[in-house]
């Protein structure tokens, strides 16, 4: 059965303005599953289900049994508030590369560069702990131009995941390093 690929996730919100925040100094975390308290991981997870499943309306299945080997990065607000998320997964798992998926800034902070500097950080996280290999993401498709501006080019037609349009994507390693030393020299 074909389906008809657009460029807009289903049921999204696309008529609601978005809210847009004055800039608030983040605190910035990258752990391992188990180092998550669980208040944190209940904040991550509720925030990705408001995202992933109620916004965008296409009810799946979130929790895919990747969560206990990846690396998280969140952004807190210093009132213990979740302000964006990325998930990092190792070589060999959803992909042969290492990638970053369930990329997602909370409804208030969207459209303020939150989530470039998400990415920033993501692709120098996932260079950093698997050095010497290509990022791969998942994008939705209506997302390929942030994505691109960002390094990634386009790897694969495209296809329909969760009854959304997506396509591949991929930064290169050279790239990939690139933002690993600008986080380190605190540029980013």
């Amino acid at each position: 059965m074909n389906q008809r690929l657009n460029d807009k996730p289903c049921g999204g919100n696309d008529g609601q303005k978005r809210g847009l925040q004055k800039p608030e100094r983040l605190d910035w975390r990258l752990r391992r599953f188990d180092e998550l308290p669980s208040r944190q991981l209940y904040a991550i997870l509720a925030a990705r289900l408001e995202v992933f499943v109620v916004e965008q309306n296409c009810p799946y299945q979130d929790l895919d049994g990747l969560d206990s080997i990846a690396r998280h990065l969140s952004a807190w607000t210093s009132r213990g508030e979740l302000a964006a998320y990325a998930r990092i997964l190792p070589p060999e798992t959803r992909f042969e590369q290492p990638s970053i998926g369930r990329v997602l800034t909370v409804f208030p902070r969207r459209r303020s560069g939150l989530g470039i500097e998400l990415m920033h950080r993501a692709i120098a996280a996932a260079a950093e702990a698997f050095p010497g290999h290509d990022v791969r993401i998942s994008a939705q498709r209506y997302l390929q131009e942030f994505y691109r501006r960002l390094g990634f080019e386009i790897d694969s037609q495209p296809y329909l995941e969760d009854g959304i349009p997506h396509v591949e994507m991929q930064l290169p390693v050279e790239r990939a390093r690139r933002e690993t030393n600008q986080a380190t020299d605190g540029s980013t």
